[in-house]
């Protein structure tokens, strides 16, 4: 017995160790496979449980008993370098890692940012924005193989969110440079460097937002942080707890913005040039677009991993789950669960429309995908990245031009959130 769960431990840790490689980041599903194999529910090596299984991910995400590693949950843990670093413990300040009751006055106080009518108004930005950053591109492939991350869809995002938020567009190269090295404090395996350069990522982020809130209480105007300073000064008659509070709305709107939704249009591009007769049906039925983006998001969602804290000791698919234990719900996996999904690998349009493959679906409706949580953390933004994949989409289908993956994508070394380095593009 002892030797098996010994043979488990070294399993697990080779197979966590081939994720974080490059090719187990161009194509992590063996890898998911063989996790769904060792079972739903099972010790991770390095404490707390992994949850592989599309419906125990689905049940913890919807269950509002479970709590998120909130700035408490992350001081009482031993390992201080982890949990209580400056990055760690400022993204517990955050919306998604705010437990009840303090998520849900928070999440009042913004009221629904992104509405329809709001959508509506952003519209024509995002798509003057797509306009202009595919005619730069398509400008530079003429020339030869060009980046699609650094030059589409690494911009789309900064530009979007900073024009609503009513940043310099001077800023945006900083903004995200700092987001790509903050969000390695959210990684499974975050090294001493990686920790290191999330801790001085965050200090230089809130510093700028600091500054930004300050200028914005001198000049305010009708944008988003001068809106959250006005509604939080009539809730709190601490002014330092208001900016506090406002810095940390503002901060977690530039990290998910920029980083999830960018792997989503990068990714989009991506999987569908791997995939040309999908490409094909997209280019005669347009008005496939919007499965198109869920399927994407199923496919390869922008983040693999999302934690939860056991509330009490919890039964989990037949585990003990005791109080306090995280679990991390490996929804990567989850998302290619043939419980739950016909031929999970199979990257297919149709998909939410019940159809797969050419052929009627079986009875049973496909599983709603994990890719923005669910339940009272589902992610704010999400009708956010689903307008801008669909306008780079709708914009992509109307160009003239063919086009071709002309070397191997580059992937960050991550585990729980997605990132392409790199996608270099030529002219078909």
């Amino acid at each position: 017995m002892a030797a098996t769960v010994v043979d488990r431990r070294r399993q697990l840790v080779s197979l966590f160790a081939r994720l974080r490689r490059s090719n187990g980041q161009a194509n992590p599903l063996p890898t998911y496979d063989h996790l769904r194999a060792m079972g739903e529910v099972m010790p991770a090596p390095w404490g707390g449980f992994l949850v592989t299984s599309y419906r125990l991910c689905n049940r913890v995400l919807r269950d509002k008993s479970w709590l998120v590693p909130d700035r408490n949950w992350r001081t009482r843990q031993e390992d201080a370098d982890r949990w209580s670093s400056p990055a760690s413990l400022q993204i517990s300040d955050s919306l998604p890692m705010l437990n009840p009751p303090h998520h849900a006055r928070r999440r009042r106080s913004l009221g629904n940012v992104f509405h329809q009518g709001s959508l509506t108004s952003l519209r024509p930005s995002i798509e003057k924005a797509v306009e202009r950053l595919l005619d730069r591109f398509i400008e530079q492939l003429r020339e030869g193989p060009a980046d699609f991350v650094s030059l589409v869809g690494d911009e789309i995002p900064v530009i979007t969110i900073g024009e609503w938020m009513g940043l310099p567009s001077s800023d945006y190269d900083l903004l995200r440079s700092l987001t790509h090295d903050q969000v390695h404090t959210q990684e499974l395996f975050p090294t001493s460097t990686e920790r290191a350069l999330s801790d001085a990522a965050t200090a230089r982020l809130r510093d700028y937002f600091s500054e930004l809130i300050n200028e914005r209480r001198k000049a305010p105007g009708d944008d988003p942080v001068s809106s959250w300073i006005r509604t939080w000064d009539e809730l709190e008659p601490d002014r330092a707890i208001v900016d506090e509070t406002v810095h940390s709305l503002a901060l977690f709107m530039i990290l998910a913005a920029l980083e999830t939704t960018a792997h989503v249009l990068s990714d989009a591009v991506r999987l569908l040039l791997e995939h040309p007769r999908q490409l094909d049906l997209l280019r005669q039925q347009p008005e496939l677009v919007p499965d198109a983006v869920e399927e994407v998001l199923r496919y390869d969602a922008p983040i693999h991993m999302i934690s939860r804290v056991a509330p009490s000791d919890t039964e989990l698919g037949g585990v003990v789950v005791p109080e306090g234990e995280m679990v991390q719900l490996m929804v990567g996996a989850a998302h290619h669960d043939p419980t739950e999904y016909a031929d999970p690998h199979a990257f297919d349009l149709r998909r939410g429309r019940g159809l797969h493959g050419g052929c009627p679906a079986t009875s049973k409706t496909p599983a709603s995908h994990l890719s923005f949580g669910a339940g009272i953390h589902y992610c704010l933004g999400s009708s956010l990245a689903r307008l801008e994949a669909t306008v780079l989409l709708d914009a992509l289908l109307k160009r003239p031009v063919r086009l071709r993956i002309s070397s191997a994508p580059q992937w960050a070394p991550r585990v729980a959130f997605r990132r392409m380095g790199s996608l270099q593009l030529a002219l078909a």
